[in-house]
């Protein structure tokens, strides 16, 4: 195992592993004479606006920000890269999502482009700019180096004119592909070419009456029944989703795209597509969807999991990297009980990492959250441990915090520990609009209230020298649920919590003493057995 150079080609980590496969496409481009000189390896990501964006949209661009610096240290940062951010801001509204203002302003415009609906909030020129706003907003504030597009800027500034007049003259191909994937009713009416209305600027899902690959025309019938014959190009026409997606590759030059599973089973059209347009699919990483608290698929005109604002009201963005990186070919709920477990197994990685020799590291999810640099930033206090902090103390505030903190560790303050800082004002929110309102005290078992009440005695009897001593704490408690014959020493644990927190579970108890102080343990633990709670 190496301890100064890291065998990048070996690691395990999947980034890694999708930018191995980057590199065998070019080396397959190469072997076919294909000459790429300066031309730069292109990551894609797609975003429909139809909502505000979610977690699940911003994991796509940062999961693919990580394949691109595990690729740049593959290659020692000699091949230029783009990251291309392209929004389906031409597509037709199709509902209304029930989580936004001026509904009846909303479905009066069904079925315009995005990018001509009005913005329900007021504050852009139309809901799909709002939309896009919304995302590159957070993007930018993430550090990203990114290139946005506008499929409404690219269809209407002649980007896609040369591939739009390609799927023309392949009109025929295009329909072979598509048309056993559809139903009976709509293989009758179905057009890979989705016009937009010259009378009510709707975009129609209607039939070709007639293509014209010389003239670089479509004739169709308008929303009253007109015949009326369109250019493909200069925006007056789109092409249905599936063919969109395969021709972007395709006039993008795109060699690697992630997707959510949802597209899996279409992948393979989107790949035909794209050959038929004369270019080689991208590779492609298919992930798990995300899941709310139900077990359902987040979604933006639902509303339902988490907003990228909510994440980062209750903790850091590093937490929120650190879950996108993890088992992203695993469905996994994401919803706000996700979030502390999130922000203790980050600062355990950073942790980690300052002890471990150079493979270790590139396979360490910090090396990829901070593209090979992570900060030495450390906590001496757990997210964990500071909401029972707040839960025990009734702390309204960071300062009652820093009290406690200080204590446990003489001279530790704001200014030096910037970063426990942020997590104490976190735990805060956290605990009052999460923690607190689901709490549910039990009356302690015969067995049990004598343990507790032994424990608050011990603990009132623990030496100055020894009251910041989490282990000797740990060791105590251990003790007392021995000598009171609990068969199951978890089941003395989750007592405590159940009975003096209102919650089932909790950090190390006896870090938490150790911070709290044995004492106040003492006196939390008569409150409790009083039925004085929280």
């Amino acid at each position: 195992m190496s301890t100064d150079q890291p065998d990048y080609m070996k690691a395990k980590a999947w980034p890694f592993e999708q930018a191995r496969q980057i590199l065998k496409r070019l080396d397959i481009e190469k072997k076919r004479g294909i000459e790429r000189g300066d031309k730069p390896v292109v990551f894609e990501t797609g975003y429909g606006p139809s909502g505000l964006p979610h977690i699940g949209t911003f994991g796509e661009v940062v999961r693919t920000i990580m394949v691109m610096e595990a690729f740049r240290a593959l290659t020692e940062d000699k091949i230029p890269m783009r990251l291309i951010c392209v929004s389906d801001d031409m597509d037709g509204m199709r509902k209304v999502p029930g989580n936004m203002p001026e509904q009846d302003m909303l479905q009066a415009n069904l079925g315009k482009p995005l990018t001509d609906v009005p913005d329900p909030f007021g504050c852009h020129e139309s809901f799909g700019h709002h939309n896009n706003h919304k995302l590159r907003e957070f993007l930018d504030g993430f550090g990203f180096e990114y290139e946005f597009k506008s499929a409404t800027d690219l269809y209407k500034a002649g980007v896609y004119d040369g591939m739009l007049l390609r799927a023309l003259e392949k009109f025929d191909d295009i329909m072979n592909v598509m048309l056993p994937t559809l139903g009976e009713e709509r293989r009758a009416t179905y057009s890979p070419f989705l016009p937009i209305s010259p009378s009510t600027g709707q975009v129609l899902y209607v039939p070709m009456k007639s293509v014209n690959a010389k003239d670089g025309t479509i004739t169709f019938d308008d929303s009253d029944g007109t015949e009326v014959t369109v250019k493909v190009t200069g925006g007056n026409a789109k092409l249905q989703w599936k063919p969109d997606f395969g021709m972007r590759w395709a006039a993008l030059g795109v060699d690697f795209e992630m997707f959510g599973k949802d597209h899996q089973a279409n992948s393979i059209i989107y790949s035909r597509i794209c050959k038929i347009l004369g270019a080689q699919p991208p590779v492609q990483y298919v992930y798990e969807l995300f899941l709310d608290d139900k077990g359902e698929k987040i979604s933006k005109t639902k509303g339902n999991g988490i907003s990228i604002d909510e994440w980062l009201t209750y903790a850091t963005p590093e937490s929120l990297a650190l879950y996108m990186f993890t088992k992203p070919r695993t469905a996994k709920r994401l919803f706000f009980d996700v979030i502390p477990k999130a922000v203790d197994e980050y600062f355990q990685h950073l942790n980690a990492y300052q002890r471990q020799d150079a493979d270790q590291k590139i396979n360490n999810p910090v090396w990829h959250i901070h593209a090979g640099r992570p900060p030495q930033d450390t906590t001496p206090v757990s997210f964990a441990l500071l909401l029972n902090l707040v839960s025990a103390s009734n702390a309204s505030d960071k300062d009652i915090l820093w009290g406690f903190i200080e204590r446990y560790s003489p001279g530790a303050n704001a200014a030096d520990y910037p970063v426990l800082d942020k997590l104490a004002g976190y735990a805060v929110r956290y605990y009052e609009d999460f923690v607190k309102p689901s709490k549910t005290y039990r009356t302690p078992t015969e067995q049990e209230g004598a343990a507790l009440m032994d424990l608050a005695g011990r603990l009132r009897q623990v030496p100055e020298a020894e009251q910041a001593d989490s282990e000797a704490l740990q060791t105590l408690i251990f003790s007392v649920g021995k000598d009171h014959e609990f068969e199951n020493l978890r089941n003395w644990f989750k007592a405590i919590y159940e009975v003096c927190l209102g919650q089932t579970q909790g950090p190390r108890f006896g870090s938490f003493v150790a911070i709290y102080g044995p004492d106040e343990t003492a006196q939390l633990i008569d409150n409790a057995l009083a039925g004085k709670f929280g």
